[in-house]
């Protein structure tokens, strides 16, 4: 029985013959491991300082320290507790619109509820005329559920084929050009597809990507853990956080210069945690530049319909025109561009659906691409229903249009109407300055602190803005985010906040608190 050497291995068995108490009769013993375990660490496989360093190292600011304290303070709160200065925890610090009250849209979930339970539409004189279901609703769940089967089913992995097609006709229909459905990949939500993305780029230690700064931290951390160099690359805020083609001609020289192979660029627009929004020059600079190093570009457009000034300009369009002026020069541009259900009028975070659409890559790239997209099986079917029905919803004429507009320019003038209050409260805080809000949900205002605040923070161990953003929170139940969780020039220091809230207090609370806060450390 030589199996049986695989245990006496692991243990000398205090039994006769060596052998484990189950191969024998007699009195049960208790096996003596051969090193002694003196600490709870070593008594596990894993401990912090064992597991892959690179997950150690990466950070993720919104979800950070000082969110988990406002979820122990909204517990709190739950549990009846009246002993905090605040009633009520907003949750500024991440664009997550419903857990802040954004209302879904009608027509979306009455047709999610048909396709999560089709026998509803075994009823449709109670749906139609109790309900209040519109034909129109009824009509697309039956072809979604004839497009997918059950969603309760793994789909394609690149994503349902219909609803790729969909996806396609929504882009040809933004940009008037063409878009191909083998070129789409559905995604639970943008952020998966940006995962996918980079783990492909990614080859090496020396691999870069060209990351702005201040940026959404998931590019950062996903660089980490795959233990990449991020190459940040300035925004001008002088210029509202425009992009400055010489601040990336310069990052870029100085990381080949060092080393690095830099092999992609990213482009957030309308930003985050900024909320610039570029112009088609911004747009078209960026190209070039990528034309000329040959370097891939992912625009993450994820905010696309989020635009209070001017108007949002694709990547993909303004590269079609390109390619239209100058075809040679252009060919081989590579681009990645970035859409999700999460964020907009929409705001159907929870239910992970997005796409990314590839643009002038090798063929063989994209099957690994498609390999890789595999590895996860497909994303969340109900989350690609959720694609389908953002780059398809009810059109003028349709039953279903006048309370679907009805609805979706009424989140949209809200979220310019805080947008207004939140910056002009900025306007009136000492020591504050902000751009004025151009799109996506943040606004990213500058603060201007005393040596006195910024020797208390350092008492603490924390950034001075840091250290602003815990006595916040502390005091009014406000959560936002540290600027130094995004990066920000030496010197300079930021808080980036939404303006999901609803009404406007929220935004009283603040400006009360500043001015106790720069009366206290003056």
């Amino acid at each position: 029985m030589k199996f049986l050497g695989f245990f006496s291995n692991l243990y000398p068995f205090k039994s006769p013959g060596n052998l484990p108490n189950s191969f024998q009769s007699g009195p049960k013993f208790v096996p003596t491991p051969r090193r002694t375990m003196s600490t709870t660490t070593m008594l596990r496989s894993l401990n912090i300082d064992n597991i892959n360093p690179h997950v150690k190292e990466a950070k993720y600011a919104v979800r950070g320290e000082l969110a988990v304290r406002s979820e122990e303070y909204r517990a709190r709160l739950a549990k009846g507790s009246t002993d905090l200065p605040f009633d009520k925890v907003i949750s500024a610090n991440i664009g997550n619109p419903q857990q802040l009250d954004q209302k879904p849209i009608t027509f979306f979930r009455q047709v999610l509820s048909l396709i999560e339970y089709p026998p509803l539409l075994e009823k449709e004189e109670v749906l139609l005329n109790q309900l209040g279901y519109a034909s129109d609703v009824i009509e697309r769940a039956r072809w979604l559920l004839k497009t997918v089967g059950s969603v309760g089913a793994y789909s394609a992995s690149a994503g349902v084929p219909g609803i790729k097609e969909s996806v396609a006709k929504f882009i040809e229909r933004r940009d008037a050009f063409p878009a191909d459905p083998k070129d789409i990949y559905l995604s639970a939500g943008a952020s998966s597809g940006v995962n996918t993305l980079l783990h492909v780029i990614c080859a090496s230690p020396q691999t870069g990507v060209l990351v702005p700064i201040p940026q959404y931290p998931l590019y950062t951390a996903s660089l980490s853990v795959l233990d990449s160099k991020c190459v940040p690359y300035y925004l001008d805020e002088s210029k509202n956080w425009g992009t400055d083609l010489e601040a990336i001609k310069g990052a870029h020289k100085q990381a080949v210069e060092e080393g690095t192979d830099v092999r992609a660029i990213v482009i957030i627009n309308p930003g985050n945690p900024t909320g610039a929004s570029l112009s088609a020059d911004d747009v078209k600079a960026v190209i070039d530049f990528a034309a000329q190093e040959k370097l891939v570009v992912m625009a993450d457009e994820v905010y696309q319909t989020n635009v209070f000034v001017g108007k949002f300009h694709s990547f993909k369009g303004v590269l079609r025109e390109l390619q239209k002026d100058d075809p040679e020069k252009y060919k081989n541009v590579e681009l990645a561009s970035l859409h999700s259900v999460s964020k907009g009028m929409v705001g159907e975070c929870g239910h992970r659906g997005g796409y990314f659409e590839l643009c002038g890559f090798d063929p063989k790239v994209q099957e690994q691409i498609y390999k890789f997209v595999s590895i996860s099986l497909c994303a969340p079917v109900v989350g690609q229903c959720l694609v389908e029905l953002m780059v398809n919803p009810p059109k003028e004429g349709e039953p279903s249009y006048e309370l679907y507009k009805q609805e979706y320019d009424g989140i949209f003038a809200g979220l310019q109407t805080r947008a207004t209050a939140l910056y002009d409260a900025f306007q009136d805080m000492e020591g504050v300055e902000c751009g004025k809000p151009q799109g996506s949900m943040y606004l990213f205002p500058s603060i201007t602190l005393s040596e006195k605040a910024a020797e208390a923070a350092k008492k603490e161990g924390r950034t001075p803005d840091e250290f602003y953003a815990f006595r916040l929170l502390d005091a009014t139940g406000v959560c936002v985010v540290a600027g130094a969780g995004f990066g920000q020039k030496e010197n300079t220091l930021h808080f980036r906040t939404t303006f999901l809230a609803p009404g406007t207090e929220w935004v009283g609370r603040i400006t009360k608190f500043h001015k106790e806060f720069m009366d206290e450390f003056r």
